[in-house]
């Protein structure tokens, strides 16, 4: 269901440490980390956990859903926008990845929310 998770935090080391510590058992490990502003991405494996420092409080999350096809990355958009969402980057490849292929509105509340596919584009 989910390919990541972002969320801002107020003391970033301190909550980076946090949880990249208490998740250790579970095998979790940094595997990007920029500046604070952009963040930490952990895994351990498929599903990642994303942190960055924010000063806005309540923090908006970042909620990013697996699409198994560029096609529903494009129908999540379009069925995302007609429920009330507003536009945050329309479908595309991203500069995240080779095959990223994703959209991104804001939920009424002001989340960010995702639609993301990894597979090449089918020939």
């Amino acid at each position: 269901m989910f390919d990541h998770v972002k969320f801002g935090v107020s003391d970033y080391e301190k909550s980076k440490t946090f949880f990249l510590e208490a998740l250790r058992p579970l095998g979790v490990k940094i595997i990007d980390e920029g500046a604070p502003e952009y963040g930490v991405e952990m895994s351990s494996g498929d599903v990642s956990l994303c942190l960055f420092h924010t000063n806005d409080k309540p923090a908006p999350l970042h909620l990013a859903f697996v699409a198994n096809t560029r096609q529903q990355v494009d129908d999540f958009y379009h069925a995302a926008l007609r429920a009330g969402g507003r536009d945050n980057g329309g479908p595309g490849l991203r500069s995240y990845g080779e095959n990223y292929y994703a959209a991104f509105v804001i939920s009424p509340d002001g989340h960010n929310i995702e639609a993301v596919c990894h597979t090449p584009e089918s020939e």
